[in-house]
């Protein structure tokens, strides 16, 4: 990637965390915070010029005094009710010298700096990069209203997005300003820009930068880090 861009991350660690059933991305995993993986992990990083950390707003001052050591330039800002309300949180607090900004979730521990250099080094090429993964199982679309399978998806043209995703600043703010004056509630940044029309493409990710969801998902991760640490 170019030293022309600057970039600015925003994790997104202010969900409600209703399907686990608590703040998971706070619980220690390892002795640790789970949201600190990947925030030690991007503050790490050579390109990297500032972090926005998007929080609880009760919580906020109790993670403001565990970021403090890394040596990054971190702002810990308040979430909002909804996922797009967080990272534009996050956003706003980045300096306006920030081109492009990569935006990850707290609950994914597990990213590395191979994966975050994957999705900068395509992003002069387009507008978004998503990192995901291709399916390995057959893809069937359900109805929504009852279990009857409509079609199945060739799995070929089928990838499992993940975080990081990457997008040019302008290009990000202007989807998030368009969802909401349309009301949209999405599970991605990305799926807004595709709405747009921008250009976003997809940089093979890893079948272990999964999110915590769910108690099953926490306990692979303890598996993880015990055939890690073995």
């Amino acid at each position: 990637m170019s030293d022309k861009y600057k970039i600015g991350v925003v994790i997104v660690a202010a969900g409600s965390g209703l399907r686990f059933g608590g703040l998971k991305q706070f619980k220690s995993l390892k002795q640790k915070p789970l949201y600190l993986y990947s925030l030690e992990t991007f503050a790490s990083h050579p390109l990297i010029a500032e972090i926005a950390l998007v929080v609880p707003s009760d919580l906020k001052n109790e993670i403001s005094e565990q970021s403090k050591e890394l040596n990054k330039n971190i702002k810990v800002v308040d979430g909002g009710e909804l996922r797009q309300d967080s990272v534009l949180a996050g956003i706003n607090a980045l300096s306006g010298e920030c081109d492009i900004i990569c935006v990850h979730d707290a609950a994914r521990p597990f990213v590395t700096k191979t994966i975050i250099d994957k999705a900068f080094s395509e992003c002069e090429k387009y507008e978004g990069i998503v990192v995901a993964i291709p399916a390995s199982d057959t893809v069937k679309e359900v109805s929504r209203n009852s279990n009857r399978v409509k079609r199945t998806i060739p799995r070929e043209t089928v990838w499992l997005a993940q975080t990081p995703q990457v997008f040019r600043r302008e290009k990000l703010l202007q989807a998030l300003d368009y969802a909401k004056t349309k009301q949209l509630v999405v599970t991605d940044e990305a799926t807004l820009l595709e709405s747009l029309g921008s250009s976003v493409a997809v940089v093979e990710g890893d079948v272990n930068n999964f999110k915590i969801t769910t108690k099953a998902d926490w306990f692979n991760a303890e598996l993880i880090m015990r055939s890690t640490n073995d």
